[in-house]
């Protein structure tokens, strides 16, 4: 298998040095990005919708869990014999919920799957963040996602709910742990969208996905 270059440490090291200008230029390029994204104004959403979480029916005051911001990531609904591969691996890259709850964040999982197939999911994949099934209910059309996946933010007043964002594809999945941990790597993610050198393995996106109990 074709390997990165051996070179003495001190070139190395002046290789390093050179990409962590970058680096910096690319945290402060970030860093901007998070200011302006902080000033986008906010829509304000429906109040009328009717989830379905392991305690019963809930509005979407509830998700919130008496915090005042809320970030959910919509799961595609992929029917009753297929679970999204993407979705559960993003799934499984959310930590302890504790430390968004120190800054008054709550996080939920929502999918226009049945509450009962959401459910199993969620206990075959030993996941703890709390999930809610949309179906019958237009939120994942009204805030982004359709029929697909995507990530929103919300922040309540305390009487009304409003949106502040919303993103998906690259935007969800330069999110994820495990993707910024193999972006790190030599290797990277191994697939052919990248800009690798020749002789790096590469296999078409998604292919390799699996849900984490069938690898």
């Amino acid at each position: 298998m074709a390997h990165p270059e051996i070179v003495p440490r001190e070139q190395w090291q002046a290789a390093r040095d050179a990409l962590l200008v970058k680096e910096k230029a690319a945290t402060r390029a970030l860093d901007a990005l998070a200011a302006e994204r902080r000033r986008l104004p906010m829509v304000r959403m429906r109040d009328d919708y009717a989830f379905t979480g392991r305690d019963g029916k809930a509005g979407l005051r509830d998700l919130f869990e008496g915090r005042d911001q809320l970030v959910v990531y919509q799961f595609m609904d992929n029917g009753p014999d297929d679970i999204c591969s993407g979705c559960a691996s993003f799934t499984d890259n959310v930590g302890r919920l504790e430390h968004l709850h120190a800054r008054g964040v709550s996080y939920a999982v929502v999918s226009d799957m049945p509450f009962e197939q959401l459910e199993q999911v969620r206990r075959r994949m030993e996941w703890t963040v709390p999930v809610y099934s949309s179906r019958g209910t237009t939120f994942a059309d009204d805030h982004g996602a359709g029929g697909g996946f995507g990530l929103s933010v919300f922040v309540t007043d305390g009487v009304d709910v409003f949106q502040t964002y919303y993103t998906n594809a690259r935007g969800v999945d330069r999110l994820r742990f495990d993707f910024n941990i193999l972006d790190l790597t030599p290797y990277g993610r191994q697939e052919n969208w990248e800009d690798s050198p020749l002789g790096w393995p590469q296999t078409e996106p998604y292919s390799w996905w699996r849900l984490h109990d069938e690898y």
